[in-house]
């Protein structure tokens, strides 16, 4: 269904200090992760802030954010933020935008800034990705007005789903979305975010057999979880909680490149 290879993320806000977070980012490189996605909520660090001294602490991992709220900048502050993060990382700073998580108002509100209406928070995510240049961005979209705008703007698609969707329902959304992208479709990179990974589900997480955003199972039962997924529904780009940063290092290694 993709001829894209897997590449893999993992995403991560919070650090005691410099050190510790330069250390995740140098950790993560050398796990053969492509990418380090920082949140943007006023719980964690600030997105543009942290890519920067990852990017500054390694080489060759790419660094982004995961994804931005659209109330919380103007599309000419995420432009002007862009460009330079895009020319003091190399190229290796990707834009991730969203119209704002289901609690993302209250970031708004605690900002002063206007959080606004779907449709004008969508209208901001188009204007935002017209205003950079030279930028990979990828656009977390769900529901049909995203996802039309991701159909026809982005350069990578991440399905925004709650973690306990499961493939057919996964699937269907991608339906939607390859009606709104038309020849496009086969050009979009699909992602998806798995909460947690690993041998055992989390105590703290509650999701139903079959949910996909929790991948259980050995290293090679989850590499070949994600080949039939990739062969299904054509996701290569999987970003994962820096949580199970270890735990899922061995899928990461039979797949990457691949």
């Amino acid at each position: 269904m993709t001829d894209h290879p897997f590449r893999f993320g993992a995403v991560a806000g919070h650090a005691t200090d410099a050190g510790a977070w330069t250390g995740l980012a140098r950790r993560t490189e050398s796990l053969g992760y492509s990418t380090l996605l920082v949140p943007d909520t006023l719980g964690t660090l600030s997105p543009f802030v942290a890519a920067a001294v990852a990017a500054t602490a390694t080489t060759t991992l790419r660094v982004g954010t995961f994804v931005l709220s659209a109330a919380n900048r103007t599309p000419e502050a995420v432009a002007w933020e862009t460009a330079t993060l895009h020319a003091l990382t190399d190229g290796r700073f990707e834009l991730g935008l969203g119209a704002g998580r289901p609690d993302a108002e209250r970031d708004a509100a605690a900002l002063g800034v206007e959080y606004g209406t779907p449709g004008r928070r969508i209208e901001r995510v188009a204007q935002a990705i017209d205003a950079v240049k030279d930028v990979r961005v990828l656009v977390a979209a769900s529901g049909t007005r995203l996802l039309k705008l991701a159909a026809q703007k982005a350069d990578t698609v991440a399905l925004g789903l709650p973690p306990h969707y499961t493939e057919d329902q996964v699937a269907a959304k991608l339906d939607e979305l390859y009606e709104l992208a038309g020849d496009r479709f086969h050009d979009l990179e699909l992602s998806m975010n798995l909460a947690a990974a690993g041998a055992e589900p989390p105590s703290w997480l509650s999701v139903p057999a079959g949910g996909t955003g929790v991948l259980l199972g050995t290293p090679d039962e989850m590499a070949d979880t994600l080949r039939r997924r990739r062969d299904r529904l054509g996701v290569s780009y999987v970003s994962v909680n820096a949580q199970y940063l270890d735990e899922f290092a061995p899928v990461v290694e039979r797949l990457a490149g691949t």
